[in-house]
């Protein structure tokens, strides 16, 4: 892409794009974007990353259209804007080239080496701590990822899932969701595991073996071999043995890739950690003790299974867990999948708190929601709640019977608000 001209990203305030619009600013691109999240008043409510962003000049406007015009050099979409999108439609009446998310950020990249990290499960994790253990070894890489690593946002200055590098490698999470990653072409790849979620796991497999094939670098493959944590990954300072097994697939990168042995087993003791990522925000004073508060991505089963376990170990006195699924065609795919799971998973003194799916407009088949999941899991700890704001009051109002509140789910960006909502308001009676 040229540097003259404007890119305009449609629903800029997403996980994917906001690290794309921080890597094109630190490319020198101007940008601006549209979400659906901004209202056309004036009086728009920005979230953290869209106000990081803001600070760094780039212009927001609503999902009307309003921000493509003559002067837009190009517009970043990805596969879940539809044709019918005002911005995209209209940077079709002008003739303003379209490119995909994908595609735009394969070509920011495609001076460096990239080291692309893909998979069904774990690659936000491993591309966090990959990026961070060349960081500290030296490399200096360039990274863009699909989650916050702490510390990366420069007290709100930067979106924190992306770094500045002036290195020869950049480290990036790669998207099997919409098989988008075929539009990379790394040096070097990590796949963590493949499963059904979007696809069945025939087809993921499929689209990973086209996706490693050529790689001429190191390949990390969790599918083709079992990943064992090694002691050293044992020392990454998350909970949970699958992130274990996330440190263990990023550790072997880097060593592939020549890093120090000895500043690598720094680095990995070091690691701050990644937001929404079994992610402690606080605890909720119960009168009696606490209940500690996570906030988590988890939206599959596997996800959902391995962020559960992980808890009850910890907590064996209950987990209660908020969790929303973040699309009607994932729910239906998957519905069969997370009844039972977590029918084997849930125990008596545990509860989990069943939102509606999270709706992000479009044209899709919206004839399933919760409810239909909820029927599924009849006579298991599962309640119902309408809204964000009931889900809270059912945590305040039996806090006190558990050790952890989890707050789960991907796109919602009312989950992370609800979850430090759930700290800063204390415990109701």
């Amino acid at each position: 892409m040229s540097l003259a001209g404007e890119v305009h990203l449609i629903g800029i305030g997403g996980v994917g794009m906001s690290a794309l619009a921080q890597a094109l600013i630190d490319v020198g691109h101007a940008v601006t974007g549209a979400d659906r999240s901004l209202g056309a008043d004036g009086t728009l409510a920005r979230s953290p990353v869209l106000a990081a962003l803001e600070r760094q000049g780039v212009r927001l406007f609503p999902d009307d259209g309003s921000g493509v015009n003559a002067g837009t050099a190009r517009v970043v979409i990805s596969t879940a804007v539809e044709e019918t999108n005002a911005g995209l439609r209209r940077a079709r009446e002008l003739g303003v080239p379209v490119t995909h998310r994908a595609a735009a950020l394969a070509e920011v990249l495609s001076p460096r080496r990239l080291v692309a990290v893909a998979g069904t499960c774990g690659k936000s994790t491993v591309t966090a701590i990959l990026g961070h253990l060349l960081v500290e070894c030296g490399f200096d890489p360039v990274v863009v990822n699909g989650a916050q690593i702490a510390g990366w946002d420069e007290g709100g200055a930067r979106v924190g899932s992306t770094r500045k590098g002036g290195g020869a490698f950049a480290v990036a999470e790669v998207d099997e969701s919409d098989k988008s990653l075929v539009a990379f072409r790394p040096y070097a790849a990590i796949v963590t595991n493949a499963s059904a979620d979007h696809y069945s796991k025939e087809e993921m497999d499929a689209v990973f073996d086209a996706f490693v094939k050529d790689v001429p670098g190191p390949v990390v493959d969790g599918r083709r071999e079992r990943i064992v944590p090694s002691p050293l990954a044992r020392e990454i300072p998350m909970p949970g043995e699958h992130n274990a097994v996330n440190a263990e697939c990023a550790i072997r990168m880097a060593r592939l890739l020549g890093a120090d042995e000895a500043a690598l087993a720094a680095a990995v003791r070091s690691f701050p950690g990644v937001e929404r990522r079994l992610q402690r925000v606080g605890a909720v004073q119960t009168g009696g003790g606490e209940a500690v508060v996570f906030d988590d991505y988890a939206h599959n089963p596997e996800k959902l299974h391995a962020m559960l376990l992980t808890l009850q170990e910890a907590y064996p006195r209950g987990v209660a867990a908020v969790w929303r699924p973040h699309g009607f065609a994932p729910l239906r795919k998957m519905k069969d999948a997370l009844a039972g799971m977590f029918r084997a998973t849930l125990r008596a003194q545990d509860l989990l708190v069943l939102l509606p799916v999270y709706d992000a407009g479009g044209t899709t088949d919206r004839s399933m929601n919760s409810n239909a999941l909820a029927a599924d899991l009849a006579g298991a700890p599962v309640v119902l709640a309408s809204d964000l704001g009931e889900a809270e009051r059912v945590l305040r109002e039996r806090a006190a019977e558990f050790g952890a509140l989890a707050v789960c789910g991907a796109r919602d960006p009312g989950l992370p608000i609800l979850a430090r909502r759930l700290v800063k308001g204390g415990y109701d009676r």
